[in-house]
């Protein structure tokens, strides 16, 4: 069986699924183009609303088939999207979480605002899934570092790191500063990906992602010690993923545990994975201290991957590169409002 590990292809999404085994594959994971009249490299996103529908429909099938009976299924789009894929998932998947991701918006006007994106997770089959509970650090206050939410008589019951996540996600940001964003218009933050892979997957296992864009479900993959494999329609783009993947190792480790780590701090652990990673923190003594003081890593600055990955990357973007970009988000006729620009 030849899967083409840790490649990224340069093809339509579909006819790249189709040439891809049955239950071959653990994770799949998808962030389409948003039909929002978005203006890309080489394609725009302006389809009829039952042509969308139905090439949605499409590929969503090919990624259940694909996925092993242990497996999972991520759809990442704006709740309108969402509700459709689920017509189609709910008949041949399992459901097991709609995640709210928390963004920034604006106003529209008539309407609630919008200030969630989704992230659809189904299993191929729900009596095998594989599944890990993570966790993310405790959310204090920036000056006082006391814990912003209140346990009351449980705080002898608080974890050391964090909270276990819930399926509303505050805690991971969208890229917002072009410094920090590769040459596409949509993108999504590393360690939202990385929270994906490390609750649903294991060391080795293969991740794809058919809407590929500049490769970040493939940087994720490949810093967590993870197989990728995926597609891009846009030459460019598959270019730019593949320089980038080409940038980073793997890495994201601590002591033997995999981590997501960002900005000097990590983002998420796997809560199997804290009787091993406790070795590498101090930890408050009694534990009700966590809610007034931090556990400090023991072995100096924790030295956040990212940035290293995006200073690398920058080397060779231009500010001309940079205006195109900035020019790519602003030609559509349809501009969408920041809270649905980002892929």
């Amino acid at each position: 069986m030849n899967l083409n590990l840790n490649q990224i292809a340069h093809a339509d999404c579909l006819e790249y699924l189709r040439g891809i085994p049955d239950e071959s594959v653990d994770v799949t994971f998808a962030d389409p183009p948003f039909n929002l009249k978005k203006k890309y490299n080489s394609y725009w996103d302006n389809l009829e609303v039952s042509q969308y529908v139905d090439w949605c429909h499409e590929w969503v099938r090919e990624l259940v088939r694909v996925t092993k009976p242990t497996g999972s299924i991520f759809v990442h789009n704006i709740p309108k999207w969402l509700s459709y894929y689920c017509q189609v998932l709910n008949e041949i998947a399992d459901f097991r979480h709609w995640i709210a991701w928390e963004a920034t918006s604006t106003p529209l006007g008539k309407t609630l605002l919008p200030t969630h994106y989704g992230i659809l997770f189904y299993a191929k089959d729900d009596s095998q899934l594989k599944f890990y509970d993570v966790r993310y650090p405790h959310h204090r206050c920036r000056k006082c570092n006391t814990l912003r939410k209140d346990y009351g008589g449980k705080k002898n019951r608080l974890h050391p790191f964090g909270p276990i996540v819930s399926d509303v996600w505050t805690d991971l940001h969208r890229i917002r500063h072009r410094t920090r964003r590769d040459r596409h218009p949509c993108q999504l933050p590393i360690p939202l990906m990385e929270r994906i892979i490390l609750m649903s997957t294991d060391e080795g296992d293969v991740v794809l992602d058919p809407f590929m864009g500049t490769g970040t479900t493939a940087v994720a993959a490949k810093r967590l010690g993870r197989n990728f494999m995926g597609t891009d329609i846009d030459p460019n783009y598959v270019q730019i993923a593949t320089e980038h993947v080409e940038s980073v190792q793997p890495t994201s480790k601590i002591g033997d545990a995999w981590v997501s780590l960002y900005l000097d701090q990590v983002a998420t652990i796997r809560n199997t994975d804290w009787d091993e990673l406790q070795n590498h923190f101090e930890v408050p003594e009694p534990v009700a201290a966590i809610d007034k003081i931090s556990i400090v890593y023991r072995h100096g600055k924790l030295k956040a991957i990212e940035d290293a990955v995006y200073l690398e990357e920058r080397k060779n973007l231009t500010q001309r590169e940079l205006d195109l970009l900035d020019a790519e988000n602003a030609d559509s006729p349809h501009k969408p409002a920041k809270s649905v620009d980002i892929k």
